[in-house]
């Protein structure tokens, strides 16, 4: 009995580490981009610049906000996930070196770092 219990529960789809489903999706990028402040309102100034081939993300911030307590968001591809995962706050203060984060495919294989540049509005 116990043998059928168990094999009901095993699942029938492969999981990865964060226990999300790997898929067959080769595709692996970012759609969209948002970068909240503290207060989760919107620190942009116009639109993020993603650019899918030199996997780049360019974005304006209003002159004055805090770089160290930013919230980014990342839209990507379906079944794609981000790595290093975004737990809280991020700080972006150092602007001399962007932030890289990799989106990784759905069936895990495919592995494309974007690097987030971010600029100060001018007062």
């Amino acid at each position: 009995m116990a043998m059928v219990v168990w094999a009901g529960c095993s699942p029938d789809f492969p999981v990865d580490e964060d226990g999300l489903l790997i898929t067959e999706r080769a595709e692996c990028y970012v759609s969209n981009f948002e970068l909240l402040g503290p207060d989760f309102q919107t620190v942009r100034t116009k639109n993020a610049v993603i650019d899918t081939v030199a996997q780049t993300i360019n974005v304006e911030v209003f002159y004055g906000t805090d770089l160290r307590n930013l919230y980014p968001q990342f839209s990507l591809v379906t079944d794609a996930k981000l790595d290093p995962k975004i737990t809280g706050k991020v700080d972006f203060s150092d602007m001399v070196t962007p932030k890289t984060y990799t989106v990784v495919s759905g069936n895990r294989k495919v592995r494309k770092p974007y690097t987030v540049s971010i600029t100060v509005q001018k007062p």
